[in-house]
């Protein structure tokens, strides 16, 4: 067992070495994440922030998980950097400031979670079983949507790959992160505590021997003859996206690649593949759309869609096979990306600055499905979307594949695109569906019902690829509640922790 007491004075005696060592375990964390996969270290480094709830002073506590918690989103978002600085041209010292004002508020969460736990405890080091999963999937879920939203670093995605992911169709990603909480917790108790030591390693170890019980469960079945589908990757770098002389070249490749592709019955270009608003090449839209109707196949197309000058523009999908023209509209914009919440005065001088200041409008929340010329219904998400599981849940059982287009152009050769694309296979586990996966630069995927990548192109350069992909039926438990049993839970929890902590007893229980 280990020497708790001792521990305790030399984090005291030492404030400093404490929140460097929480800073530190924060961002070693990351390295449960794509592109590195090590998930077992989450559990483990979690300890210095269950210490710091249990046996340290509540300030000294809330410190050591603002801690945790900025060292966790600096090393796992640093690519924001190059994002806003290197691509966006903002000037450096905008950029480093908008990296660290986010830190900053990713980790006051984990301070406030901290502050929390260590409150409800009082000096009841076993009800952190219950207490610390509770508080932390509670806030990490808050942050998933409060003011937007931030789900980015959410612990249960570095678990894809681990017998945890066994839960994704019937808990989500929190409810794994949930899982992962319960069992540290659990690992810690067994080394600091003297009593049930054997209780608290059994309880370490179940979710994990029934995670890898359970994960060859089939959760949905093929509903439809298998589509020969084609992703399409340009790979022109987000440096040269958008300059003239790149104009004819990229829509000459996309063009040419419904030739060189004419048995696909699914073709999918990226997100705002063609780079211009879709009034000004009409001519050009109609002419894909002949080609994709007599090749009776169905062409997805990411577009800046507009009726014209003055009026709205979207970021969206469009569908063209010859029939109806079906638009998704992109509802959950990136802030200060897409649209800049800022009062007029910020925006005019960012005008001066020549910084992006104009905004993108949003869809609707909830859209007509896009379908296929054969009538299979799809479920699209542009970008980052696909990090809001419970935005995309409306389409489903009703969706039979789920198709995803982004532009992680704007990461470089950063982990984040890795990232991105271990979201996007947790999506594929939780409602059992194939994903089909077009991005400009890389990482394009079809993703399995499972989650497993079945094939994956190069970053930075030209991709197509084909593959036979099956519309799937059925409905896994988190398609039908989405995250509300887990959330309901773990607020139940807290909610009944703090009655016994702050509501008075009565006279009679006193």
């Amino acid at each position: 067992m280990i020497d708790t007491g001792r521990l305790t004075k030399l984090a005291a005696d030492n404030p400093r070495t404490s929140y460097f060592i929480a800073f530190a375990c924060g961002a070693l964390t990351m390295l449960s994440f794509a592109p590195f996969g090590w998930f077992v270290v989450a559990p483990l480094l979690l300890a210095p922030f269950l210490f710091a709830c249990v046996y340290l002073g509540r300030r000294q506590a809330t410190r050591m998980g603002f801690a945790y918690g900025a060292g966790l989103f600096l090393a796992g978002t640093y690519w924001l950097y190059t994002s806003i600085h290197v691509f966006g041209k903002a000037p450096l010292w905008i950029a480093i400031f908008i990296m660290v004002t986010l830190v900053l508020i990713m980790a006051f969460y984990y301070g406030l979670t901290a502050w929390l736990v260590h409150r409800l405890l009082e000096d009841r080091p076993k009800l952190l079983i219950v207490i610390a999963p509770a508080a932390f999937v509670f806030f990490e879920w808050v942050r998933g949507w409060f003011m937007s939203g931030f789900p980015w670093m959410t612990l249960g995605y570095g678990q894809i790959d681990s017998p945890l992911a066994a839960f994704a169709p019937m808990l989500g990603a929190y409810g794994i992160s949930l899982l992962l909480l319960i069992s540290s917790v659990a690992l810690f108790l067994a080394v600091t505590t003297s009593e049930k030591r054997a209780a608290w390693l059994v309880v370490f170890v179940v979710p994990w021997i029934a995670g890898f019980a359970t994960q060859n469960l089939e959760w949905s079945e093929p509903g439809g003859e298998p589509l020969t589908t084609t992703i399409v990757q340009g790979g022109v770098s987000q440096d040269r996206k958008w300059l003239r002389e790149q104009f004819w070249p990229t829509m000459n490749m996309y063009r040419a690649s419904l030739d060189t592709h004419a048995d696909s019955d699914l073709v999918l270009w990226p997100e705002v593949a063609l780079p211009a608003i879709d009034y000004f090449i009409g001519d050009y839209l109609d002419e894909v759309e002949q080609v994709a109707a007599a090749q009776e196949q169905t062409l997805l197309l990411g577009v800046l869609e507009s009726v014209g000058p003055d009026n709205p523009v979207y970021n969206s999908i469009l569908k063209l096979d010859g029939g109806d023209r079906q638009y998704y509209r992109k509802q959950h914009l990136v802030p200060f990306g897409e649209y800049f919440p800022v009062p007029d005065f910020v925006r005019s001088w960012m005008r001066m600055m020549s910084l992006p200041n104009s905004d993108l409008a949003a869809g609707e929340a909830r859209q007509p499905l896009v379908t296929m010329r054969d009538g299979t219904p799809l479920s699209i998400a542009i970008c980052y979307e696909d990090a809001y599981a419970s935005e995309l849940l409306y389409a489903f059982p009703d969706a039979s594949i789920m198709i995803n287009v982004s532009n992680d152009a704007w990461f470089g050769d950063s982990i984040a695109p890795h990232q991105h694309l271990e979201i996007a296979r947790m999506r594929a586990k939780e409602v059992a569906r194939y994903v089909v996966r077009s991005t400009n630069n890389g990482i394009s995927a079809f993703i399995g019902p499972d989650g497993s990548v079945l094939e994956q192109g190069p970053q930075f350069e030209y991709v197509a690829m084909t593959r036979e992909i099956t519309p799937m039926v059925g409905a896994t438990p988190f398609a039908r509640f989405g995250n509300w049993p887990v959330v309901l839970l773990c607020f139940s929890v807290l909610l009944t922790m703090g009655a016994r902590v702050w509501v008075p007893l009565g006279p009679a229980n006193r």
